[in-house]
Parts: C-alpha cells; structure tokens; sequence
C-alpha cells in the first residue's frame, strides 16, 4: 500500500488536517490501549467518505469505518490500512412528530436526550451506552431489554466502494443478536430513522436515570473499557460463566477482569492490545474447560 500516493489523491478532496499519519489509535478507542493505523481520515461530508472509499478501492487498500471506536481494540502492532472516521460531520439529530433520525456520528445518549426532550419513549435503554448510531444499527446494539431493531425504521446506506446511497428498511437490515447486514456487506450507515412512542417525559427522565444509576452500581465506568467484552452465549450469560470460573480481578498486565463486573475487561492503567487479548485468551480457554462454553468477543479486533 502506497500512503503517499493515497494521501496525494485524498487531499485533492481531503483536508489535509484532517489526515493524520500512523495516528495513534489509543486515542480514538475506548480502551485507550493498541497501536497505530497507518493513516486516519476525519471526512467531513458524505461526499467526501465516497470520495474516500473510490480511492481506497482503486487501490486495493485495507480500509475500515469507526465511529468512537467503543468496540474496537487495535493490536500493538498496528493496522497498516487506512481508518475512515465517522464523526463531527455526521453527527445531526432531528425529531419530527414520533421519528428522530440522527446521523451516524451522532452519540446514542444524545439521541436519547432528543428524545427525552420530545416527550418521545423508546430510546432510553441507549441512553448509557456510549457509542454512536453508526455503530448501534452495525452491531443492533442492546441493554436493559432494549435493543436498536425494537426502533429503527430505516436507514440510509452509502456502498462500501462509496458509489451509491440508498435506503434500507428494517427488515432489510437483517438486524438479529449483535449483528446486521452491515457486516457482510461493508456497506456504511449514513443515518438511521427511529419510530418512538409518545410518553410522559417525566417517567422517561425517571426510566433514563434509574438505568443510570443500575449501570453505576454494576459496571465499572471509572476505567478504560471497551464494555462487555465478550458475547452472550445461548442459555448462560458470560459474565457468570467467567465468575464461576473464578476468574473475577484476574489480571494481565494493565488488564484485568473487572472485580465489579466479570463481563467487563478493563483498563487499569497502561494496559497495551497484548495484555488484554492475552487475557481474553485465559478466559477462554478457562471458561471452555470449566463449562465446556467457548465465548467469543464482541469487540473487534484488528491488526497485523
């Protein structure tokens, strides 16, 4: 992969301050851990993410498209291929009667207060989690019994070669456990409309602060993180099987399995992508050899 001649064709459309070369990458993920890819690139318009995406397919270069990257970890040895951020630039919410559409850049909990101030329920089991839309409708993200595929209506999708946008309805989105059809195609969400219900805003403050409040008690939100870490297993719930496997504050490196909440690995301070994959890798084995479940992640993880 060429950067050079890639940067020299992106910046015919790209700010060049809006590249950045071996960007590191603990900065622009939750777990604040990894190495660098070598090139990050902020679009700051649909057309200029298409742009991105032509240039990048004509080359043949390794690509992917994060938002905060919440559920993303980058191997210490970095990812030689080019990052594509959705942010700023895709970050407008708009309410109209019982719909809110919001880009994909847009926070979950900020689409969660839009809603709250309409008066509109629905939206509230997203109000802690802290990744964007974008990332909500690609891995249907869930909590507290709510999920994104109980709300979206529809979404505008650009292609993965960036050549077309079009619209997909909810059943054509395929959305089931942590998944969409997002991740087989590599196509990208632009924006998503969400069909709520009229409500008492009282009782959704009431609802949005008592899940607050759950998540305090049980999660361990004063550190690092890339929340649950692995996903649910048919039948059994991962953070159980883990502390029944006494593996509750075991600790590799900076990373460790959470004392608060065994699904959670977390960050304690200077943790690196090796620590924590390694320690994923004990919980794995040792759970599989306690329960005979294999538990797999559900973050990402990418990397040479």
């Amino acid at each position: 992969m060429n950067i050079a001649q890639i940067i020299n064709e992106l910046s015919l459309q790209i700010a060049n301050n809006r590249m950045i070369i071996n960007a590191p990458m603990k900065e622009y993920t939750s777990f604040k851990a990894g190495g660098t890819t070598a090139l990050l690139v902020n679009p700051d318009s649909t057309n200029e993410l298409s742009y991105a995406l032509k240039v990048l397919k004509d080359h043949g270069a390794a690509h992917m498209v994060i938002g905060k990257g919440t559920n993303l970890l980058v191997k210490d040895t970095g990812y030689n291929g080019v990052i594509l951020r959705i942010a700023e630039a895709f970050q407008n919410i708009s309410v109209t009667g019982e719909r809110i559409e919001a880009g994909a850049g847009a926070l979950l909990y900020a689409a969660a207060n839009e809603a709250c101030n309409a008066s509109l329920t629905g939206l509230e089991f997203a109000s802690g989690i802290p990744g964007t839309i974008g990332g909500a409708v690609f891995m249907n993200a869930g909590a507290y019994d709510g999920e994104i595929s109980q709300i979206i209506e529809s979404a505008e999708i650009l292609s993965a070669d960036g050549t077309r946008i079009f619209t997909l309805e909810k059943d054509e989105l395929k959305l089931s456990y942590r998944s969409s059809i997002l991740q087989r195609t590599g196509d990208i969400l632009l924006k998503a409309t969400f069909r709520l219900t009229k409500g008492s805003r009282e009782n959704i403050i009431n609802r949005m602060n008592e899940l607050a409040s759950r998540r305090k008690e049980k999660q361990p939100l004063d550190y690092p993180s890339a929340g649950s870490f692995f996903k649910r297993p048919a039948g059994y719930f991962a953070g159980k099987l883990i502390q029944d496997a006494r593996l509750r504050g075991l600790t590799v490196g900076g990373a460790q399995i959470s004392t608060l909440h065994a699904g959670f690995i977390i960050n304690t301070g200077g943790a690196t992508a090796s620590d924590i994959i390694n320690l994923m890798e004990i919980v794995r084995s040792t759970v599989y050899e306690e329960s005979g479940v294999l538990l797999e992640p559900e973050v990402r993880i990418i990397g040479e």
